[in-house]
């Protein structure tokens, strides 16, 4: 059977044997007929607060959260619809900033948030990047449970009306994407991300795909969101071709568990065993843009992969690690897992962006991690991975009558866990 893998900005297909092989794909969701229309009804008559446009005069500073472009949320249609919208309310547009909410990640240029927001958004708003690692862009809401700061970005702190955009999909430790997250980390100080990241809330069991209530950091990513008072949620979901295929908009935890359980609904999948071999994606570009972002597709085959068994990741990974980002020296500074495991644990260590390297680690305790990509051999080894020049051959490599082949095309957009 033939089997087209998420890949870059296109595919990658396979050919595998059908009798010994499951594709696990979400359930489908048809985009919405009328995108624009469909997102202007969902602002006027939204969860659990009054329709945006009540709360927009021309004095109102408004603050819009949109994610970087590491994300697939179609800010291109998105932003320019949700600011027509509040044109049209009274909003001024000396009023507005758009924030970049890049969580920990680097800035993006003009010419990316050009691509991201179009060209005559870019021109006509201001348009700032998040700055995690500048004291002086927070303002300071208490202490995270550890003990740290908490620091919201000053733009969004300050604002009379607080817009938080983004999609929602399940995460890999976070339970879902979207919501509070949009937030913490999205514009939060790098200190405080790294206490809500910590070692031991990344090795808490509930730290994983699809849980909310009970998972430490998504628990504290939403006590952290709500200090700064009032946001309004403006969460899209996405089918596999890019298709709005709901909009969850209003008050800021009605809203996103409205979204969370319309993608349980599609995104978990029930599977009736362990699989030897599990290939998947990093759900193609851009969330397979790097290296760093493609622990996500590896967490989602680890949940069905037999111990000692054989996970194969195809991810593009264009900006490569990305090369001396934290995650890459992190890796680099240690002979392998374990040994990273180790010190992670030990108190008072912190670096930034660990949590990746930690789950990394954590998911080749139980499997053989190898990536097809557009890497270096070099560069793949360093990661602690093995290269993989050839995905039939790897399979055909480990190939018996008794193996069983799970494959997940869009990677992370499809969670599969064992049906009990």
């Amino acid at each position: 059977m033939q089997i087209p893998l998420a890949y870059g900005r296109g595919h990658q297909t396979v050919e595998l044997p059908a009798a010994q092989t499951t594709v696990i794909l979400p359930a489908p969701n048809p985009g919405l007929a009328d995108e624009k229309a469909a997102l202007h009804a969902a602002l006027d008559a939204p969860l659990n607060a009054v329709p945006l446009a009540s709360q927009v005069t021309p004095d109102t500073r408004i603050t819009i959260v949109h994610t970087d472009i590491t994300r697939p949320t179609p800010n291109d249609r998105l932003i320019p619809w949700l600011l027509q919208y509040l044109e049209a309310a009274g909003a001024s547009d000396s009023h507005i900033t758009l924030l970049n909410a890049l969580g920990t990640h680097r800035p993006n240029s003009r010419a990316e948030l050009e691509q991201m927001l179009t060209p005559a958004v870019v021109a006509r708003y201001r348009c700032l990047n998040h700055e995690p690692e500048n004291p002086a862009a927070h303002r300071q809401f208490g202490v995270t449970r550890s003990g740290a700061p908490v620091l919201i970005n000053k733009h969004l702190a300050d604002a009379d009306l607080r817009i938080v955009t983004g999609f929602i999909e399940p995460h890999f430790f976070a339970g879902f994407s979207g919501g509070p997250k949009g937030i913490m980390p999205g514009v939060a100080a790098l200190s405080t991300v790294q206490s809500n990241h910590g070692h031991s809330q990344i090795n808490s069991p509930s730290a994983t795909f699809g849980s909310t209530e009970g998972n430490p950091v998504w628990e504290e990513m939403r006590d952290i969101a709500l200090r700064i008072g009032p946001s309004f949620l403006l969460n899209v979901t996405l089918n596999d071709e890019r298709q709005i295929t709901g909009y969850f908009a209003g008050d800021l935890l009605s809203a996103h568990k409205a979204g969370t359980e319309f993608v349980r609904a599609s995104a978990m999948q029930p599977v009736d065993h362990l699989f030897d071999i599990v290939l998947t994606t990093n759900s193609g570009y851009p969330l397979d843009m790097n290296l760093y972002q493609a622990v996500k597709g590896m967490r989602a085959a680890e949940r069905i992969v037999r111990p000692g068994g054989l996970i194969l990741l195809a991810a593009e990974c264009s900006e490569g690690v990305p090369a001396d980002s934290p995650h890459d020296r992190l890796l680099r500074n240690f002979p392998d897992g374990e040994s990273l495991l180790q010190r992670l644990s030990e108190p008072g260590f912190a670096f930034p962006e660990q949590w990746q390297s930690q789950i990394q680690a954590l998911i080749q305790r139980r499997a053989e991690i190898q990536v097809f990509s557009s890497l270096d051999d070099a560069v793949v080894r360093a990661a602690h991975l093995v290269p993989c020049k050839n995905i039939e051959g790897a399979i055909a490599a480990r190939l018996t009558p008794e193996t069983r082949i799970a494959v997940l095309p869009q990677g992370p957009l499809t969670v599969p866990y064992i049906r009990t």
